[in-house]
């Protein structure tokens, strides 16, 4: 299998409640190698300690998020309007709460059925070893 990366640079905007909205540019990503997940890659300058930060939750959540509320954890989405999608992240140092255009999240969502289409992705030969080999000692 080849693998395959899609990116995807959006705008969002970091909801806070001291500052005005703070205008962000992460970049959505998706392997072909890690098929179930989705990364939102975020700059140096919004983060805490000022290095970059990389949220991954399930591409299923996303998918789940732009029609309802969606998600316990540490990431929660939310549609806000029609128009707008509201991405929730928890953290032990906080809340980043991240509006995106649902337009531009859709595309990437559909953009990574292209990669590995949904109900297709395979967790790789190494799981599929590590479960027959726990298979084997039960």
């Amino acid at each position: 299998m080849r693998l395959t990366t899609l990116e995807q640079t959006v705008r969002a905007r970091l909801i806070t409640s001291d500052h005005p909205e703070l205008l962000v540019r992460p970049t959505l990503r998706y392997s072909s190698a890690e098929p179930f997940a989705v990364h939102v890659d975020f700059p140096a300058h919004v983060s805490a300690d000022g290095e970059g930060v990389t949220w991954m939750f399930g591409r299923a959540l996303l998918e789940e998020g732009l029609e309802r509320p969606a998600g316990q954890g540490d990431v929660r989405i939310r549609p806000c309007g029609w128009a707008r999608t509201v991405i929730e992240f928890h953290s032990p140092l906080g809340l980043a709460v991240i509006r995106f255009g649902t337009a531009a999240l859709r595309r990437f969502l559909l953009r990574s059925y292209d990669v590995v289409e949904p109900g297709t992705e395979d967790l790789g030969p190494e799981l599929d070893h590590g479960l027959a080999a726990l298979l084997d000692e039960v």
